[in-house]
C-alpha cells in the first residue's frame, strides 16, 4: 500500500508539472494574442479570434482525444497532443515575424489541440487516486497552474522583444522549450495502459449518465463558470489597453488572475472534504459575484486588479468543485464517454465567450462584459442550490424508509 501511495502522489505532482506548463503556455497566450491579433488582423474586432479558435480546437479535440486515451492509454495521448502543441509554437513565431494572421490563427488552431489533450491531465490524476484522496489529487494538478500564473505573463514580457523589431515573436518561440519540457515530464509518468476489455467496454448509455442530477449540475457549473472566466479574462488586455494601461500592468493582473485561479488548489481539496462540494461552489458563485461588482466600480488597474483575482478564485471553486462532482457520476467503463461530454461543453462554452469577448469590448466596452455575464452566474446558482434542495429532501426521506 505504501507504494501504492507513494507511486499514486508521484504521478499526481508529474501531472501537476504538466498542467503548469501547459497553463503556462495558456497565460502566455492569454497575455498577448489579442494584442498579437489585433496588430495583424486587418478587423481590429477580430483580435480575439486567435484565442476563440484555440478553444474551438480544443472543443474539438475533447471526444477524439478522449477515446484515444481509452484505446493507447493517458500517456500516449499526452504525447500526441504534445507534438501538436509543439507545430503550434513554431508557426506562431513564423507568423508574427511574417506579419500573416492567418498563419498566427492557424498556430493558435495548433495550441488549441494541445490543450484538447492537457484538459485530461486532472482525470489521470484522479484515475490512479484512492477514493479519499481523488478530490485532492485533482485540486494538487490544477494547482500546478500557480507556476504558469507568475512563469506565463512574465515570460512574455521577457520575451517579448527577443526579436529586435518583431514584438512577441520571441515570447511564442519560449513556448518551444515549454512545450519541449512537458514532453520530457511525460516520460516519468506511470499510468497503467487500459486492457482490452476497459478499451472495448461501454458500460451504461450516455443518455442514461447524463441525465444525473448530479451530472447535469457539474456540466452547468464546469462550462459556464469556464465561459464566465474566459469572456471577462479574453476580454481584459483588451479593456486595459484601451484606458491606456501599460501592457507590464496588464501583465500583472493577468498574473494575478492567474494566482487567483490556481492558489487555492492547494486547499480546495480540503474545502470539499469538509464543507462538501456544493458549498464550495457556492463559495465560487460568491467569489465570481464579486468579481463582477469591482469590475463595475471602474476602470484604475486596482479595479482591473482586484476583480480578476476575484474572479479566478470563483473559477477555482466551481471548477475544482465540478470535477469532483462529475467523477461522482460515472463507472471505468463510461469514463471515456462522459469526459469527452464534459469537456466538450466546457470549450464550446469558452469559444463562444472568446468569440463575443473582442467583439463586446470592441463595440460596447468593460461594462457590458461585466454586465453579461451575470445572466451565466444567475444559471450556475440555479443549478446548486437545485441540487441541494434535492440532496437535502433526500436526506429527510432516507430514515424514515
Amino acid at each position: 500500500m505504501l507504494v501504492r501511495m507513494s507511486e499514486m502522489k508521484r504521478n499526481v505532482w508529474l501531472l501537476s508539472g504538466c498542467q503548469a506548463l501547459m497553463n503556462s503556455g495558456n497565460s502566455l497566450l492569454i497575455a498577448t494574442s489579442a494584442l498579437v491579433g489585433f496588430q495583424l488582423s486587418p478587423d481590429k474586432s477580430l483580435a480575439t479570434l486567435p484565442l476563440a479558435l484555440q478553444y474551438f480546437t480544443s472543443m474539438l479535440t475533447t471526444i477524439p482525444a478522449s477515446f484515444l486515451m481509452k484505446a493507447i492509454g493517458r500517456r500516449g495521448g499526452f504525447v500526441v497532443g504534445t507534438l501538436f502543441g509543439l507545430a503550434g509554437a513554431g508557426l506562431a513565431a513564423t507568423g508574427i515575424v511574417v506579419g500573416n494572421f492567418v498563419y498566427f490563427c492557424l498556430a493558435a488552431a495548433l495550441i488549441g489541440a494541445f490543450n484538447g489533450f492537457g484538459m485530461y491531465y486532472r482525470f489521470a490524476a484522479a484515475d490512479t487516486a484512492t477514493p479519499d484522496y481523488k478530490s485532492r489529487a485533482i485540486s494538487f494538478v490544477v494547482a500546478g497552474g500557480v507556476v504558469a500564473a507568475v512563469v506565463g505573463p512574465n515570460l512574455a514580457n521577457w520575451t517579448r522583444d527577443w526579436l529586435s523589431g518583431i514584438e512577441f515573436a520571441g515570447s511564442y518561440l519560449s513556448l518551444l522549450g515549454i512545450y519541449g519540457l512537458s514532453l520530457v515530464t511525460l516520460l516519468f509518468v506511470r499510468i497503467p495502459a487500459p486492457t482490452v476489455a476497459q478499451a472495448h467496454a461501454h458500460g451504461r448509455p450516455l443518455a442514461v449518465v447524463a441525465r444525473q442530477p448530479a451530472f447535469i449540475v457539474a456540466l452547468a457549473a464546469g462550462a459556464l463558470g469556464y465561459g464566465v472566466m474566459a469572456l471577462v479574462m479574453t476580454a481584459t488586455p483588451l479593456a486595459m489597453h484601451q484606458h491606456a494601461h501599460a501592457f507590464a500592468d496588464t501583465a500583472f493582473v493577468i498574473e494575478w488572475h492567474l494566482i487567483g485561479m490556481f492558489a487555492p488548489s492547494f486547499f480546495t481539496g480540503h474545502l470539499i472534504r469538509r464543507f462538501g462540494t456544493l458549498n464550495v461552489m457556492l463559495a465560487g458563485v460568491a467569489f465570481s459575484i464579486g468579481s463582477v461588482a469591482m469590475g463595475l466600480a471602474g476602470t484604475a488597474v486596482a479595479h482591473f486588479w482586484v476583480a480578476l483575482t476575484l474572479l479566478g478564485v470563483g473559477w477555482n471553486f466551481l471548477f475544482v468543485g465540478a470535477t469532483a462532482l462529475l467523477t461522482e457520476t460515472y463507472t471505468e467503463t463510461e469514463k471515456a464517454k462522459t469526459e469527452a461530454l464534459n469537456n466538450f461543453a466546457v470549450f464550446t462554452a469558452i469559444t463562444l465567450s472568446n468569440l463575443s469577448a473582442g467583439a463586446l469590448q470592441h463595440h460596447f466596452g468593460w461594462r457590458t462584459v461585466n454586465v453579461g455575464v451575470l445572466p451565466l452566474i444567475a444559471v450556475i446558482l440555479g443549478a446548486l442550490l437545485w441540487l441541494r434542495a434535492r440532496r437535502a429532501a433526500a436526506a429527510a426521506v432516507s430514515p424514515a424508509e
